[in-house]
C-alpha cells in the first residue's frame, strides 16, 4: 500500500523545493493537500509522480514542479481572487484556496466538474467553487481577477483570459506552438497594459482543444 504522507513529503522535498520554489504558503499547501484524492481511483498510486499525470481522455493533471513554479510566480496573496482555466479535477483550484481570499476553478466537461466539486467539498475548501463553462470565455461573473491560471498548454492565451485580469493581474500558463517543450509565461497587466516574459520551458499537455489546428502545406 502506498503511503500516501510520505509521497507528499518527498514530492515537496525532492521535486518543489529542489526547483526553486520557496514560497512559504506555497510550499506548506502542497504539503497539506491530499493530492492523491484528486486522482482517479485506478492512477491514484501514481499520484506523487513528476509527470503529468493523464485524468481521462486528453485531460492531464498538470507535474507538481510545473504547477508549483507557475503558482510561485503569479505571487499569490491572502486577498487576491484566483482563476483557474481547466481545473480538471481540482487540485490547483485547492492549492490556489490555501494561498488567496478565493478561487474559481473553471471546467468544461461536466464529469470532471462533478468530481472537482465533491472533493473540495470533502475536503472541507470552503472558499472555492467550481462553475462549467467553456475554457476560452473564463469566467466574468466573478472577475476581474487578480490570477488566472491556465491548467495546461495553449497555443495562444485566449484573450477573454486577458481581458477578466484585473489592475495588477496575473495570468500564468504554458505556451507552445509544435509537438517540443513549451514556455511557461507570465503576464502582468498594468495601467490596463498587458506584458509577458518567459519562466522556463515546459513539456505540459495541451487543454483540450487548445492544440494547434493542422496546417496544409502546399
Amino acid at each position: 500500500m502506498t503511503d500516501f504522507a510520505l509521497a507528499r513529503h518527498n514530492m515537496v522535498e525532492g521535486q518543489i523545493r529542489t526547483n526553486k520554489v520557496t514560497d512559504p504558503a506555497l510550499l506548506d499547501a502542497l504539503a497539506a493537500l491530499p493530492r492523491e484524492q484528486f486522482v482517479p481511483a485506478e492512477r491514484r498510486s501514481a499520484a506523487y509522480v513528476d509527470e503529468d499525470l493523464r485524468l481521462a481522455g486528453e485531460r492531464y493533471m498538470m507535474e507538481p514542479m510545473v504547477l508549483a513554479r507557475l503558482l510561485q510566480a503569479a505571487e499569490p496573496t491572502r486577498t487576491d481572487v484566483a482563476l483557474d482555466v481547466g481545473c480538471g479535477t481540482g487540485y490547483a483550484t485547492a492549492v490556489l484556496a490555501r494561498v488567496t481570499a478565493t478561487a474559481i476553478g473553471l471546467e468544461a466537461d461536466p464529469a470532471l466538474a462533478r468530481a472537482a466539486g465533491e472533493t473540495l467539498a470533502r475536503l472541507s475548501i470552503d472558499n472555492a467553487i467550481v462553475v462549467e463553462g467553456r475554457l476560452a470565455d473564463g469566467y466574468p461573473k466573478h472577475g476581474p481577477y487578480d490570477i488566472v491560471f491556465v491548467n495546461g498548454a495553449v497555443e495562444e492565451f485566449p484573450q477573454a483570459l486577458i481581458e477578466q485580469l484585473a489592475e495588477g493581474g496575473r495570468l500564468v500558463g504554458i505556451r507552445r506552438t509544435g509537438a517540443g517543450p513549451g514556455a511557461a509565461m507570465l503576464l502582468l497587466k498594468r495601467r490596463g497594459a498587458v506584458a509577458g516574459r518567459t519562466l522556463f520551458e515546459a513539456a505540459t499537455p495541451y487543454l483540450a482543444g487548445f492544440a494547434p489546428k493542422p496546417r496544409f502545406v502546399f
